[in-house]
């Protein structure tokens, strides 16, 4: 289906927005009227532009106040509506969109509404303009789409119609089935938008938060199933209100848009998309560090062995049990100093997973690749890391392993750890677009967003993972200041003990992140602990956390450039990451509480 945004949605000046959405593949879009207002651009300008760029101007809006008002104000309206459609006709935009009224003069009189909107029409079709009429979920008194549909049809005229706002539907609680019974030639419009669940007044939540779909609590595929059965054939448009959207870089934000609107033509049937292949596990989490001394010592404590080197590369393989960490000391680190910039998830199809990934506007990196390289493509993660689709254990495909030759006289690496988790955390703008990224282009699940307490500001985390948890990431974006012991990502690995994994770290001159004595005071009156256990957990700087599911125990390393390590416990039904304890993590990172 053709897709179109409207330029609200979007940040930067008129020409840069429309720029921004043809460039990400979008056919149309709605031009908002502060957006032309500020444009130094003449309408027929504007017009040139979309055709230059290959974009149809789907919508102007919006005009506001128009109907169910006294005759007076209404001939106003109609001196208004018809330099609208002046500037319309100049504009090459053929449907206007107006709202239900706010206005205190506006009177509750469905009759008085239809008549005024039907005068309106026949003015629009003076000009060969459409008019779509949208009930705003804080409209005076026509809040809900069935009642502004009864008002359109009452009116009458083959140049009005409805237009759908998924937001203004689904926020109220409407139920869209009753979608159906509207005649898909009397949809004009379909605009679409997503959002979290809060408990805040409906304006607000309009204004400030909207997402793209995907991004949020909606129902939005459930929505335009019913709308589609009603028969309407016009394009997919975003409207998305959103502080965050609105101040972050135009260019990733339509990209974004535009795949939220495929991965929802892919839900209800309308398009077709390479399949998603979920991801089985963590086959390597790659450093790049500009001295492998530190994180060599670092992973030596926590039990990892040195045990290949790549043929051609600055790149050694280290390992215990069936974690892997690649430690590279390429040239490019030099300017960024030690941090997670690759991970490898083994798939049972490579290929098909880029095929998916490139169809989700995630294109496969260029590469530099010796010819006995093994094939191994990688997309890039919104936060910048890299993500390599490695084959899993399968005879008929090259795996990437083969590209290390195993060091003389590497001791067998320690068994007994996995990757358990690891943590991203992104830029403040990029959050809603990694959910859906994770979600879309590697088929994870997502769970609820959770907010963590940080000393400087709120941050969010969600978490994303496949069905069996072989694969889990968090995903973290805050307010704090540039702080890189607390900006960095981290490697959450499994053990079966992690008294016994703290101790022999420490042992071997690892350094564990030291937590208040007041943390420990607490867990003794909320929880019971055997004899010695609590003051186990209290030297070690253990945290501690328990669900219906079971328990979850886990400690931190130091931090090295900008990434740490972390040593977790959970009972088999404990699906958490530790959130009620990251407030005291967080602080302690912050206060640079090591010993030593």
């Amino acid at each position: 289906m053709r897709t179109s945004i409207a330029t609200v949605s979007l940040s930067g000046s008129l020409t840069e927005k429309l720029a921004a959405a043809s460039r990400a593949g979008f056919g149309g879009v709605e031009i908002f009227e502060n957006d032309l207002l500020a444009s130094p651009l003449a309408p027929e300008e504007i017009r040139a532009r979309c055709a230059d760029l290959g974009l149809r101007i789907d919508l102007y809006q919006p005009m506001r106040d128009i109907e169910a008002v006294p005759e007076e104000v209404f001939a106003r309206n109609l001196r208004r509506a018809r330099h609208k459609f002046e500037l319309m006709r100049r504009l090459g935009a053929d449907t206007v969109l107006v709202c239900s009224s706010v206005s205190p003069l506006a009177l509750d009189d469905d009759a008085l509404a239809a008549g005024q909107l039907a005068r309106l029409a026949r003015l629009a079709a003076e000009f060969g303009i459409r008019v779509a009429y949208e009930a705003l979920a804080w409209g005076r008194h026509v809040h809900t789409y069935d009642h502004a549909w009864r008002i359109v049809d009452a009116a009458g005229h083959p140049a009005l119609g409805t237009c759908l706002d998924s937001f203004h539907i689904l926020s109220r609680g409407s139920d869209p089935k009753g979608i159906e019974a509207i005649p898909g030639e009397k949809i004009f419009f379909l605009q679409l938008a997503d959002a979290p669940l809060p408990a805040m007044d409906v304006l607000q939540w309009s204004r400030h938060h909207r997402c793209f779909p995907g991004q949020g609590g909606f129902d939005v595929a459930g929505l335009l199933r019913h709308v589609l059965k009603a028969g309407y054939r016009g394009p997919l448009s975003l409207e998305v209100f959103n502080d965050v959207f609105r101040q972050a870089d135009a260019g990733s934000t339509a990209v974004d848009a535009h795949r939220s609107l495929l991965l929802l033509q892919e839900a209800v049937g309308a398009a077709e998309l390479p399949p998603p292949v979920v991801p089985a596990g963590v086959a390597f989490a790659e450093l790049l560090t500009p001295d492998a001394e530190p994180v060599g010592a670092l992973l030596t404590a926590l039990g990892f062995t040195r045990t290949a080197r790549h043929r051609g590369k600055p790149v050694d393989l280290w390992q215990r049990g069936e974690a892997r960490i690649l430690v590279n000391t390429a040239a490019t680190a030099r300017r960024d100093g030690t941090r997670l910039a690759a991970i490898g998830l083994a798939c049972p199809d490579p290929a098909g997973a880029a095929r998916r990934a490139e169809a989700l506007h995630a294109p496969v990196l260029p590469r530099r690749r010796a010819p006995e390289d093994a094939p191994l493509d990688a997309v890039a993660a919104p936060d910048g890391t890299e993500l390599f689709f490695c084959a899993t254990d399968d005879p008929e495909l090259p795996d990437w392993r083969a590209d290390f030759a195993d060091l003389p006289d590497a001791p067998a690496p320690c068994s007994g750890t996995r990757v358990d988790h690891l943590a991203l955390t992104h830029p403040w703008h990029h959050f809603d677009e990694a959910t859906l990224f994770h979600r879309s282009v590697l088929g994870l699940g997502a769970r609820e967003s959770v907010d963590l307490a940080d000393p400087y500001g709120l941050r969010r985390s969600r978490a994303v993972a496949n069905a069996d948890g072989s694969v889990r990431i968090a995903l973290t974006v805050g307010a704090a200041p540039a702080d890189e012991t607390v900006h960095a990502a981290h490697i959450a690995l499994a053990t079966d003990d992690v008294v016994a994994a703290a101790r022999a770290f420490r042992a071997a001159g690892g350094r564990l992140l030291t937590v208040p004595a007041n943390y420990y005071d607490d867990l003794a009156a909320r929880y019971d602990f055997a004899d010695g256990e609590l003051e186990t957990y209290r030297d070690l700087g253990i945290l501690y956390d328990r669900d219906t599911g079971g328990a979850f125990r886990h400690c931190y390393t130091e931090t090295v450039g900008r990434v740490f390590f972390e040593l977790v416990q959970r009972d088999p039904g404990h699906h958490g990451y530790g959130a009620a304890n990251a407030p005291v993590r967080l602080a302690a990172q912050h206060a640079g509480r090591l010993p030593g």
